[in-house]
């Protein structure tokens, strides 16, 4: 009997010690998370200008290409002479202009070491809202995969096959090829022969009688 009271009594003071513990323990501190958002994409001609209207890209040696919406809001080359431009490629060369990704920025660098003090390219872009946009290229970078570029007077790099689409305009310009129709042969004009009296048929020359 006095054996069952006591493992009673001592179960009663684990109880208790047990129920104090779990609710007297210190909580932990709750644990804030800080989650960074990932930089945001940035692009070297903001859409937010609007729809290219013209593009121009001049090289280092003298070279230039333009081509421009006319009137009728078709592209038309406007440089290096003026001709009807090819819809496609001109279109396409357009949309290339606002997906030209900022890869990294270099605020510390001097425009010397880049290749920037004596640009290799420029790209000059007017858009809808009225605004140009210049920018400046530079050397390719050590990865081959981007270009130093200055705009807006901020140093970035930026993606390599992009801007060699535009540059490719100076070498390819976008002119709508027209089919020159071939000269016709000039054709032999026959001069017809004189008529030869046929046998048996009356001439209209009177013959000399003899004497």
């Amino acid at each position: 009997m006095r054996r069952s009271t006591v493992i009673v009594l001592l179960l009663a003071i684990i109880l208790a010690g047990a129920y104090y513990f779990l609710n007297n323990r210190e909580k932990p501190a709750d644990i804030a998370l800080t989650v960074t958002p990932e930089d945001a994409v940035a692009y070297l001609f903001s859409s937010s200008d609007g729809v290219p209207t013209s593009i121009r890209v001049e090289s280092q040696a003298g070279e230039v290409v333009e081509i421009a919406r006319n009137a009728d809001n078709a592209w038309a080359l406007t440089l290096p002479f003026e001709a009807s431009a090819e819809q496609g490629s001109s279109e396409a060369a357009a949309s290339q202009i606002t997906t030209i990704r900022i890869t990294d920025r270099l605020p510390n660098i001097s425009p010397k070491d880049v290749g920037l003090d004596a640009p290799e390219y420029k790209l000059s872009m007017k858009f809808t809202n009225g605004v140009e946009r210049i920018a400046q290229i530079g050397v390719v970078t050590p990865t081959e995969n981007g270009y130093y570029a200055s705009i807006d007077g901020k140093i970035v790099i930026v993606s390599k096959s992009s801007i060699d689409a535009l540059i490719g305009l100076l070498t390819n310009p976008p002119y709508a090829e027209t089919l020159t129709p071939s000269p016709i042969p000039a054709t032999a004009t026959e001069t017809p022969l004189p008529s030869t009296p046929e046998a048996g048929t009356a001439t209209n020359e009177t013959a000399t009688p003899k004497p």
